[in-house]
């Protein structure tokens, strides 16, 4: 038997649920006859767009669709299997013959965003004359990797992901064509889970359906997919917000203790905060982005603990005791942090020349100007005065060339004595990363700054920050390395 997302794949345009922005256009054009010689279908994976793209395919010519059909009018290309200009050159020497069986050869490309630069110039001279008997389609997720000279030749449509409710009332009538006995909010929770993708959607609705002979309830759902409970989450944000150190600490570990994994709790977390957003939250949202695999645990506990800066006292009962009565400790030099138990400040200058005269036992308060908060840790990110972003820097490299992109993600990193220190995780990665060629690829994408690749086994500076981690995920239960897992649930 077919998986589900198989056996519910659309086989007209007028088939196709959630995407009318791109279905009716395409409906009006073929009725009226005017058909492109170019469309690029652009949006997230899941959406349909190589669905969408195989019919037209089949509907311009007026063949029936069929899963397993196999019309030589219609070809198929995977560009990041043929991403070269070979590939490319043996393309344009087939586009002459004409088309057998139908009116136009149609040449389906998916990814195209991951053709090199020269594999996408020579397509360009296609597109710029191509016979009147060829269509392309092209296919992509990362629309902005698809050069402007490709996509001014074509019918640009965007697919987008379908909202929750679009995706409950289409699983809805799955299951009542599959007789599949499942409450409402169970499907609702298979529906968000989906992420707005009908094939990840199906593939939930696939796997939970075996779960029950009677009705599959929603904590049915729950404890297959190991989610937590809504009310969790809602008690682990308030947490958040309002300081409450211990309370964040319990309920992770409950959490973490009931099976859920880190990584899950983190996408619900941001699913949670999306869905209703709050400016005491938005610190948060940017930290947990972070965590993932080794340590997820620790790093998630470090991402909802609140900074210092976030944490609010809102009377003398917030204040820490003032009994004690034991010696007081010499004040540190300028630059070094200074606890005053609410929290952390930097010396004053005026402060550290005034130090041999202070009799009283209180601490002066400080002026405003002469205090800053130390929210948290900041790795060192300057090289010859400027501000060094890995992120940006990473995102060069893949826009330059996927292959290195593909292993440097594979490496750890410093910034240290006005050079870029990378490095790698295995041996391989080493090989390839300090070939001449991709080290080059390296050194554009960092502007000029010179880079060290070390050798496999050596290890950052701060590698003790993962020792630390480590004790972390094991006080709150979790494992010391954590792949990630690839299973859906």
């Amino acid at each position: 038997m077919r998986a589900l997302y198989r056996r519910y794949r659309p086989m007209k345009l007028s088939e196709v649920v959630g995407q009318p922005q791109v279905t009716e256009p395409l409906m009006k054009s073929l009725e009226a006859g005017k058909v492109g010689h170019a469309y690029l279908f652009v949006g997230p994976r899941g959406c349909g767009k190589t669905s969408v793209a195989r019919i037209l395919a089949h509907e311009v010519n007026g063949f029936k669709y069929e899963l397993e059909d196999d019309y030589v009018d219609i070809i198929e290309i995977d560009g990041a299997s043929n991403r070269g200009i070979d590939n490319i050159r043996e393309l344009r020497e087939k586009v002459m013959i004409a088309p057998t069986s139908g009116k136009y050869k149609v040449y389906i490309i998916d990814e195209v965003h991951m053709l090199t630069k020269e594999a996408f110039n020579a397509l360009l001279k296609t597109l710029e004359e191509p016979p009147e008997h060829v269509i392309f389609i092209m296919a992509t997720t990362d629309a902005y990797k698809v050069p402007v000279t490709i996509t001014s030749r074509a019918q640009v449509y965007t697919f987008k992901l379908a909202d929750a409710q679009v995706m409950f009332d289409f699983l809805k009538s799955v299951c009542e064509k599959e007789k599949i006995k499942i409450a409402d909010e169970a499907l609702m929770i298979v529906a968000k889970r989906g992420g707005g993708s009908f094939r990840d959607s199906l593939s939930l609705l696939d796997q939970i359906s075996t779960l029950s002979d009677k009705e599959i309830t929603k904590e049915l759902v729950v404890s297959a997919m190991g989610l937590p409970e809504d009310e969790k989450i809602g008690e682990l944000l308030a947490a958040y917000a309002g300081g409450d150190v211990v309370k964040i600490t319990t309920v992770l570990k409950d959490l973490l203790a009931s099976g859920v994994k880190a990584e899950t709790l983190t996408e619900e977390l941001i699913s949670a905060i999306l869905a209703e957003p709050k400016v005491e939250l938005m610190s948060l949202l940017a930290k947990l982005p972070e965590v993932k695999a080794p340590y997820a645990e620790a790093r998630l506990l470090v991402a909802l603990m609140p900074s210092a800066s976030e944490l609010h006292f809102s009377g003398p009962a917030s204040r820490p005791s003032t009994s004690y009565t034991g010696p007081r400790a010499e004040p540190p030099l300028r630059g070094e942090p200074v606890r005053d138990g609410r929290n952390i400040r930097l010396e004053s200058p005026n402060r550290k020349m005034s130090r041999e005269n202070e009799v009283s036992d209180a601490s002066p308060q400080l002026p405003p100007e002469d205090v800053s908060l130390v929210t948290h840790a900041v790795e060192p990110s300057s090289l010859s005065g400027t501000r060094f972003d890995w992120g940006e820097f990473v995102g060069k490299v893949q826009g330059l060339s996927e292959a290195v992109y593909s292993q440097l993600v594979k490496t750890n990193h410093e910034v240290m004595g006005g050079e870029l220190h990378i490095y790698p995780t295995k041996k391989i990665v080493q090989t390839i990363l300090a070939r001449d060629n991709n080290k080059k690829i390296l050194v554009e994408a960092a502007g000029g700054v010179k880079i060290t690749i070390h050798e496999y086994g050596d290890i950052p500076s701060g590698a003790e920050k993962d020792e630390t981690l480590a004790k972390i995920s094991a006080i709150m239960g979790g494992e010391v390395q954590n792949d990630g897992g690839g299973n859906p649930f």
